[in-house]
This record gives structure tokens, C-alpha cells and sequence, in this order.
């Protein structure tokens, strides 16, 4: 595919790992995102900020993945407002707390 031709030029690397790490426990949580008073589905979700990644990446913003959180995963760059997870009846919390945190669970499970 398209998508899987263009990742191939991206070097393997540890922040790459921790990227797409985090990007498929957004897809698989089953949470809601709200991105600009719009909540959207956990796949959408981490389609979206896959595309603000590879942006990011493309100009030498992403070296690891804080910056990932920091540049493409907690807020909006469009309009500036903070991005919100929501997961079953849980109160929403910020998307770069949720992020970081599961950052954490997963290099400590490594």
C-alpha cells in the first residue's frame, strides 16, 4: 500500500518503536478523542495524529517520542485547543497526560 511504502524510508529506530507504540494503543483503546468539540473513535484518532507525525517528521520536529506527544498529540495545531481522551464512563482527561502515561507503562513493561 501507499502508506506502507512511504514508512519504509523512516530509519528503525527506538523513538520510532515508542511512536508506533503509542499509536496502535490509541487505535485498539476504544476511546473517544476530542479534537475541536468533535469527538471521534480511537482508530480515527490515531489516524489523525499519525498524519500530524509524519508532518511533524517530515521537518525535523519528532526526535522522540515526547516531542510526538508534545508537537502532534495534545493539541490542535489548527486552532490551538488541547486534545481529550474519554474512555467508557471515566471523566475525560488531557491526551498528552493519557499519552505519557501510557509511554511510561510501556517502557516499563519492556
Amino acid at each position: 500500500t501507499a502508506g506502507a511504502a512511504s514508512w519504509a524510508v523512516v530509519p528503525f529506530t527506538e523513538a520510532r518503536v515508542e511512536i508506533e507504540q503509542l499509536l496502535a494503543f490509541v487505535a485498539k483503546s476504544g476511546c473517544q478523542f476530542n479534537r475541536n468539540n468533535t469527538w471521534y473513535a480511537s482508530p480515527d484518532a490515531s489516524a489523525h495524529l499519525a498524519k500530524k507525525e509524519r508532518y511533524l517528521e517530515e521537518r525535523g520536529q519528532i526526535a522522540s517520542p515526547e516531542d510526538f506527544i508534545a508537537k502532534a498529540a495534545t493539541k490542535s495545531s489548527m486552532t490551538g485547543k488541547p486534545y481529550s481522551v474519554r474512555c467508557g464512563s471515566e471523566p475525560a482527561i488531557a491526551s498528552g497526560e493519557w499519552l505519557m502515561a501510557e509511554l511510561v507503562r510501556f517502557r516499563l513493561d519492556r
